[in-house]
This record gives structure tokens, sequence and C-alpha cells, in this order.
């Protein structure tokens, strides 16, 4: 599949990292999402009932941050990726990215993060 919606830089303040204050402490992360869908109706149609609705994925990207504290990176961004896949059957795959954009490490560094592709079950 070559089609793909994809959604860049959906900042949210989070609950995530294995540091006590992190669990404390919001802090500001960065979220990349691809779907992987068919968009060759939507393409002919322009409906939207024939495509993923890209709002309706950064909704759910959203309340998966809401819902409390994780240590890893790659727990959220598994927990995002599951939540995607189940939001459309169309979607044959996601790609995630979740990026902290003030890591707490003493080196200046932009960023950290993490990325990772699931595909449907």
């Amino acid at each position: 599949m070559s089609d793909r919606i994809e959604l860049r830089g959906l900042r949210q303040a989070a609950l995530v990292g294995a540091l006590p204050e992190e669990a404390e402490r919001k802090q500001p992360i960065e979220v990349d999402i691809d779907v992987e869908v068919d968009l060759a109706a939507a393409g002919q149609s322009d409906a939207l009932g024939d495509t993923v609705d890209y709002g309706m994925l950064c909704d759910v990207v959203e309340t998966v941050i809401d819902e409390g504290h994780v240590q890893l990176l790659e727990r959220l961004a598994q927990l995002i990726a599951d939540r995607v896949v189940a939001t459309d059957t169309r979607i044959t795959c996601v790609e995630v990215a979740v990026r902290k954009l003030r890591p707490p490490v003493p080196q200046d560094l932009a960023t950290s993060g993490v990325r990772i592709r699931r595909d449907r079950a």
C-alpha cells in the first residue's frame, strides 16, 4: 500500500517518563502519525466517508495521552498505534513517532523519541 494519511507535529502535555517528577508534572511531547489506507475511493468521490477522518485520529491520540502516566515513550507509541488501528478497519498499518520536546538529560538534546510501525494483525 502506498497511500497514506500523514499527521505531523501534534503537540500536547503528557505524563510520560521514568523519573519520579515525570509522573507528577506534564511535559510537552510531539506525535506524528502515518496511516496506510486505500485513498482511491476518496480521490474519486471527494467524500469524507471514503477516507479516514484525520480530526478523529487527532482526538484518538489526545485521548490516549490524557488517560494517564506511562513510563516509556515506547509504551505510549504502542497505545496510540493500537487505538488508531482499532478506529477503522480500512487502516492496514500505522506508524507512530513520539518525541519529548524537553528531554530530562544534562546534554543539549533537542528531542528524544521513538518511532514504531504496526500492521493490522
